[in-house]
């Protein structure tokens, strides 16, 4: 499992997806995790596995299988 850290955001695009901007730059597309991950411009720390040889309506980034997240405080 690898961890990710950055921002939750909502892309409104074809009736709302939730992504992930990592602190690296790069995009992910959410997909499972709690509701409480689903918070925009929360700071979280994000443990998953991006599926490579999946995609979603968004195409905004590799989707990010989610494992489980812990919030995070301040920012890097």
């Amino acid at each position: 499992m690898a961890k990710f850290t950055g921002t939750v955001r909502k892309n409104d695009l074809e009736g709302g997806i939730w992504e992930l901007h990592a602190d690296d730059g790069a995009h992910y597309q959410l997909r499972g995790g709690p509701d409480a991950l689903r918070k925009d411009g929360q700071r979280v720390e994000v443990q998953g596995k991006v599926a490579r040889d999946a995609m979603g309506i968004g195409m905004t980034g590799a989707i990010l299988d989610v494992a489980s997240f812990s919030p995070q405080s301040g920012k890097i």
